[in-house]
């Protein structure tokens, strides 16, 4: 719920926080927890190539900010806390980083807003968090991983969790989070090709699975751009054209049903943003930074603008992704 008036200025949908007491992640974490060591944040034994305090310090935040020439920051919880073990004590830190979250944008004066978390393996525990998302000042939705025990958002945690997004009325960030995989060992490939990967079957199970046309409402974003999205969706249209078993769950081509998605701005490429601009819909671009990653977008707005929509464009969008 955000009733308050927030900060002008370009609003950057795609930032990470979380507090340092809560960088044990939780249960069941793919690569265990994260550290500071010296300063330096590793996540397990993976040096992520950043401080500890800009993830965890919001004077460091609002700081970047300035620089960057971004108006309001909307925080989420690195992808590495998504609760995806589950299991005892999932619950317990899930409700440590909203109450966490909730205090930080509080005390920010509108340049801050939140994206909360939820429980993934309990749908009657997640409802109830989200409705308390809904109610709380500063809090305009959710976060949440593309994939979850092989399913994506078509099916089971994660459809459920869309359908109460949907009911009430909170927006959706989907962010991936470089599952481990065996070819992906070495030259961070779990993050350079996992996570555009991990997006864009997300992206495609939303639009075939029919989900985006049952929960016309549903404001939903990813990240990065979308990640190989707008590179295959010519791809998918023509099998869905093609192929019964594609259109199985849908009634409308994926090139249609591409332009009712939000995307950041996060492509590192100004073709990739420009390709994304051809498919997506004029008012489906929001700015992103991925703050505080070594992989983040340098100079957001400026790239936003350069190679995207304008400011008052970008923030536009922004505002309607976040329903203010």
């Amino acid at each position: 719920m955000i009733s308050s008036p927030i900060a002008d200025g370009v609003i950057d949908v795609h930032a990470h926080w979380l507090p340092a007491e809560l960088f044990h992640l939780p249960p069941g974490a793919p690569y265990g927890g994260m550290r500071d060591r010296d300063g330096e944040l590793y996540l397990g034994d993976i040096p992520l190539s950043i401080s500890a305090r800009g993830m965890s310090d919001v004077p460091a935040t609002l700081a970047d900010m300035s620089a960057a020439g971004v108006g309001v920051r909307v925080l989420s919880a690195p992808p590495f806390a998504f609760p995806v073990g589950g299991g005892a004590g999932a619950g317990t830190y899930v409700t440590a980083f909203n109450d966490a979250l909730s205090a930080v944008v509080s005390e920010a004066g509108g340049r801050l807003l939140g994206l909360g978390m939820v429980s993934l393996d309990d749908s009657d525990e997640a409802r109830v968090q989200m409705e308390r998302l809904a109610q709380t000042e500063g809090i305009a939705g959710i976060a949440l991983p593309p994939l979850l025990a092989g399913q994506s958002l078509d099916q089971g945690a994660l459809r459920r969790i869309l359908t109460d997004a949907e009911d009430l009325a909170l927006a959706v960030l989907v962010h991936p989070m470089q599952l481990p995989r065996p070819e992906w060992s070495e030259h961070y490939l779990a993050n350079l090709i996992g996570n555009p990967v991990e997006s864009a079957t997300a992206v495609a199970a939303l639009i075939l699975g029919g989900v985006k046309e049952q929960l016309p409402r549903l404001r939903i974003c990813f990240v990065h751009g979308g990640g190989c999205a707008p590179a295959l969706l010519g791809r998918w249209t023509h099998g869905w054209h093609t192929r019964a078993d594609v259109r199985a769950h849908s009634t409308r081509p994926p090139n249609d049903v591409f332009g009712e998605l939000f995307f950041d701005t996060v492509t590192h490429d100004p073709g990739l943003l420009e390709l994304l601009a051809a498919h997506a819909s004029k008012d489906g671009i929001v700015c992103g930074s991925d703050y505080p990653f070594d992989m983040a977008q340098q100079g957001p707005v400026r790239f936003a603008t350069d190679h995207g929509p304008d400011a008052e464009s970008l923030t536009s969008n922004a505002r309607a992704f976040l329903g203010l």
